[in-house]
């Protein structure tokens, strides 16, 4: 954790600051609850939350609205003026580094200064190269107790993919798969509903909704013409449908391009289909790689300079053993039935290995308990 300190009325960051009935902690853990309020409706911009504590009593409540609207210390300022509370001097608790840039808004860390506040607590920096410090940096040249580092763990799970984006150019690439106990996703006829319970497909559904992006691959579409959208839990706005088509061989007709704004990545460009799909409001963009297919690591590349943060991969065994192959996995989220279900369909079509040595290894994030289901996210 680091700290530059301004006052000298501070304790630790994990107890009740001087003058406050509230521990630092609670008040984080406020503020983070915020930003999960903000999850669906940021992008590309970061989720965050902020909680204002005054005389030992929350006096301001706020998540950033949708781009171009207010984020997060601004409403929070907003919730305290509405309630006739005065922020001037109180502490602010933040989950991301107040911006220091003229971007869609103004500077947050400049409406701080302005405002009075005494002092600012920031879960994480700002990983944006044109904040990165700056923010935090401003407030303490305006004499505002700053700290970072606050439960900075929790704060970049919130914001995992806009940290991967303005990190490594690039979105965090999360796959889904849901299988038998023995790994299995469907028969070999195809039939796949349901191998898993309905608690485990809505919470499937909530991670769908969090996503900038689905993605897929023709084989998936043409096999079981899923939609690929969030039903199951209520949102605002629904991720963007992402198909890998080597050889253009989607229609309009099929359910995924319903309503248009697919993008389809395809390796060869047939101007007749192209221009049929691009009339109905998708974009078919053509990047292949030496051996005819599409070039993986290059769309989600690609992905990144198009602001997408996370994408949310729902495809087959082949693409998906391609995706792993070529690096472009951060994370699994597999979903386990208690059943057996014998010789059927892999989640992973990857090859055999010569030796153990050579096994994938990754580490378990979480593990818990959906219905009767055990939902596993793995890391790379």
């Amino acid at each position: 954790m680091t700290t530059q300190d301004n006052s000298s009325d501070t304790n630790t960051n994990t107890g009740a600051h001087a003058g406050t009935g509230i521990t630092d902690a609670a008040a984080m853990t406020l503020a983070l609850g915020q930003a999960e309020l903000s999850m669906y409706i940021t992008a590309p911009n970061p989720r965050v939350g902020c909680v204002i504590v005054k005389d030992g009593r929350i006096i301001g409540r706020g998540h950033t609205q949708p781009p171009g609207g207010n984020h997060a210390e601004i409403e929070a300022m907003r919730d305290a003026a509405a309630q006739g509370h005065d922020v001037r001097g109180a502490t602010v608790y933040v989950t991301l580094e107040p911006c220091s840039h003229f971007g869609r808004t103004p500077p947050c860390a400049d409406a701080l200064i302005k405002a009075g506040v005494g002092r600012v607590v920031a879960a994480i920096g700002d990983p944006n190269p044109l904040v990165a410090g700056q923010g935090m940096a401003r407030l303490a040249a305006a004499g505002i107790a700053v700290e970072s580092g606050l439960m900075e763990d929790a704060a970049h799970e919130i914001n995992i993919g806009f940290f991967s984006r303005m990190r490594h150019g690039k979105p965090w690439i999360r796959m889904k798969t849901a299988a038998s106990l023995d790994g299995k996703t469907a028969l070999h006829s195809g039939a796949s509903q349901w191998i898993t319970s309905q608690e485990a497909r809505d919470d499937g559904h909530a991670w769908r909704a969090r996503a900038c992006a689905i993605l897929t691959g023709i084989g998936t579409v043409l096999q079981d013409d899923p939609q690929l959208n969030v039903r199951a839990v209520a949102t605002p706005r629904q991720p963007r449908r992402i198909i890998i088509d080597s050889h253009l061989s989607i229609t309009p007709q099929a359910k995924i391009m319903a309503g248009g704004g697919s993008w389809i990545f395809t390796a060869i460009d047939i101007p007749s289909k192209r221009q049929v799909l691009e009339a109905e409001g998708n974009e078919v963009i053509v990047l292949p790689n030496r051996d005819g297919k599409v070039d993986l690591p290059a769309v989600i590349a690609e992905l990144g300079k198009r602001q997408i943060n996370e994408v949310h991969v729902e495809a087959g065994a082949k693409l998906n053993a391609s995706l792993i192959a070529e690096g472009c996995v951060d994370e699994l989220l597999l979903y386990l039935a208690p059943s057996l279900i014998g010789d059927a369909r892999d989640m992973f079509a990857l090859p055999a290995l010569p030796s153990l040595e050579r096994q994938i290894r990754l580490k378990f994030h979480d593990v818990r308990q959906i219905g009767p289901d055990l939902r596993i996210l793995a890391r790379f």
